[in-house]
């Protein structure tokens, strides 16, 4: 489906025309019966999976260090 509206039109439907646009219907903001802007749907990403090589980490990891160890570090 395509739809235009000028812009009080659209200030006005800006949530509907959102709604239109996210489902794939062309629209198109006009001024003064003018073609200016077209509303397009940013296609979403997947969701990115952290690292690369599958296996869990265990919470001993994310202890605090021992007065000992830190001292290592110095």
């Amino acid at each position: 489906m395509n739809e235009q509206v000028n812009v009080q039109q659209a200030k006005a439907n800006l949530s509907r025309l959102l709604v239109s646009a996210e489902a794939g219907n062309h629209v198109v903001i006009a001024r003064a019966g003018h073609p200016v802007v077209r509303l397009v749907p940013i296609p979403q990403r997947d969701r990115r999976i952290l690292g690369f090589i599958p296996g869990t980490v265990s919470d001993e990891v994310l202890r605090p260090l021992s007065d000992d160890e830190l001292s290592l570090w110095e």
